[in-house]
């Protein structure tokens, strides 16, 4: 046995033990977590505005604070940002995370000296608690690559501001960074395609034990080292390869074209990182989703999906949540974060202990007519038709065609295949079918005609990649937005149609 796996394994049975137990007293956890947040956040700026010295009880918080976003905390940040302290949090934040979808301005997340430890320790625990459950610690001893975001980080009013995943990579524990890729220097470089090519050309002979990122990138990466070597596989350029972790998209989208690639069995971890905190991880690989991180840091609430636009929503802790339920995530944290709308949709598959899946994002919805399609939606009749049809998808998009001469509205879906389906109209009738059982107002309406079957464009093979590098998006934390409730990226998409 090598001797970082030797001095690992104690150290993962320790880590995993405290895990069992944090499973065992969440919420007494999360009760304790939401005074501590309050009592420092009397301190605050934000507190003092909100009158959190007259809370007391989690029912007094939810009457005297509504829910936040980014636009209600802006002119917070430029306190901040003019060199003000205390003000959603004690002091002022160690970091500024940038973070930003497709299209949307970039947002500066704080992180603060407190939150950090969440980051930080939160990945740490799903190398251990692996470690622990599979009584597997070879892979310690292996090379490892992390695919993410460069680590330069500009400074702004003073405070360190870069990418997640960049400003990560400052935090790697010094006994990791030997065997860890990329290395600093081509991690630095920004053009996605030229850092690429770097990594591939640094780790093709490396034999890499775990590979780390968002499923499109890491996709990519193996296309390109299988591209630039002459293996029929991963197998035989990595036989040492055990794990994938993975983040930021539904896995089973990618599953087998992943596998095929790579060309055997490895085991896969689902994490659940943001620029705001990191929630939940998948603690073992046989676990039906994600262990919510319930003391770390961050207090939660759960909105009922139908009741999300309402003026007045229902607001749940974390004891009062039911299983199979569509809720949007709110969190309160220690880096200054109040009631804040993660927009995202998450479902509880246990509550003993409290294990999440991510159903997709509240804004990234369709609803033509009050149907309200999510991303679960689309991505399961998606895997059922791929599945069905043995095809391989490389990325997909869905959008309601609304302009049209005759007819009723239909779902597009713009679609690039590896290979396209030798009956593409069946592969067609499939995904709706499949989405028909999933969304039982789709469904009606569909048997109401008041819209008609879905429809399916084949893109390029290539043309996510060249939208997202025309948007100056490609590689890194970005991805593509799935479901959208609008033509606007459907339009600009057409483009690649074949």
């Amino acid at each position: 046995m090598k001797i970082k796996s030797f001095f690992a394994k104690p150290y993962a049975a320790i880590i995993h033990k405290k895990v069992q137990k944090e499973m065992r007293t969440a919420v007494s956890d999360q009760q304790r977590i939401f005074s501590e947040l309050l009592k420092t956040g009397t301190k605050t700026q934000f507190g003092t505005d909100h009158r959190f010295k007259d809370i007391h009880q989690y029912e007094e918080y939810t009457q005297a604070l509504g829910i936040k976003d980014y636009d209600s905390i802006k002119g917070y940040l430029e306190q901040i940002k003019e060199g003000k302290v205390n003000v959603l949090w004690k002091g002022k934040p160690l970091y500024f995370a940038k973070t930003s979808g497709t299209t949307n301005p970039i947002k500066y997340i704080p992180i603060s000296k407190e939150s950090i430890h969440n980051q930080v320790n939160t990945a740490r625990n799903v190398l251990l608690c692996y470690m622990a459950t599979s009584k597997n610690a070879d892979f310690a001893n292996g090379n490892m690559i992390f695919l993410s975001d460069a680590p330069t980080l500009e400074r702004i009013a003073g405070i360190p501001t870069g990418r997640l995943s960049g400003i990560i990579n400052h935090h790697v524990p010094a006994y990791m960074r030997n065997n860890q890729f990329p290395s600093y220097e081509t991690n630095c470089i920004e053009d996605w395609e030229e850092k690429l090519k770097r990594i591939v050309t640094e780790t093709a002979s490396k034999d890499l034990a775990l590979i780390s990122g968002i499923p499109t990138w890491m996709q990519m990466y193996l296309d390109w080292l299988l591209e630039h070597t002459d293996k029929r596989n991963i197998k035989e350029l990595f036989p040492s390869l055990q794990v994938l972790i993975h983040s930021g998209a539904n896995f089973n989208i990618y599953k087998n074209k992943l596998k095929n690639s790579i060309g055997f069995d490895i085991d896969t971890l689902e994490t659940y990182p943001t620029s705001e905190g990191f929630f939940a991880f998948q603690d073992n690989v046989d676990a039906e989703g994600m262990l919510l991180n319930t003391n770390s840091g961050i207090f939660y609430e759960f909105v009922p999906l139908e009741e999300i636009h309402k003026e007045n929503p229902q607001r749940l802790a974390l004891q009062d949540v039911s299983l199979g339920k569509n809720y949007v995530l709110l969190i309160s944290s220690n880096a200054g974060l109040w009631a804040y709308n993660m927009g995202d949709i998450v479902q509880f598959v246990s509550i003993d202990p409290y294990r999440i899946v991510v159903k997709g994002r509240s804004k990234n919805h369709i609803s033509i007519f009050g149907e309200q399609v999510i991303g679960t939606d689309v991505e399961y009749a998606m895997v059922h038709a791929a599945s069905h049809h043995q095809v391989h998808v490389i990325d997909f998009v869905v959008a309601p065609q609304l302009e049209i001469n005759e007819g009723s509205p239909y779902y597009e879906w713009l679609i690039a295949f590896d290979a396209i389906p030798d009956n593409l109209p069946a592969f067609a009738s499939t995904l709706d079918h499949a989405l028909r059982t999933q969304n039982k107002d789709y469904n009606n309406l569909i048997l109401s005609n008041k819209i008609q079957p879905s429809k399916v464009k084949c893109l390029q093979q290539n043309s996510f990649k060249q939208y997202m590098k025309s948007v100056g998006k490609l590689g890194g934390q970005h991805k593509i937005p799935r479901l959208n409730n609008d033509y606007a990226l459907a339009g600009e998409l057409h483009k690649f149609t074949l």
